[in-house]
């Protein structure tokens, strides 16, 4: 069974055309100029109208790394 449906394939072929022309916008306003970033903001559209496009779920990396930063102690290593 296929992944990834019709209209999905439609919206990044359409994505693909604005990059190359040069009217794809990312949201911060900037032109596209990635193809990899191409391909996702067509697929973003995909997922809106509601498209069959697997969830983000999975390619998504999670904040763990946050919570285990060292923290640096000052007088910790003093000598008596």
């Amino acid at each position: 069974m296929a992944k990834y449906g019709r209209s999905a394939s439609k919206s990044v072929e359409s994505a693909m055309r604005r990059k190359k022309k040069g009217t794809l916008k990312s949201g911060s306003g900037r032109s596209v100029k990635s193809r990899k970033q191409a391909i996702a903001i067509g697929l973003n559209e995909a997922r809106r109208k509601g498209a069959k496009v697997p969830s983000r779920k999975g390619s998504r990396k999670s904040s763990s790394r946050k919570g285990a930063r060292k923290t640096s102690r000052k007088g910790s290593s003093k000598k008596r």
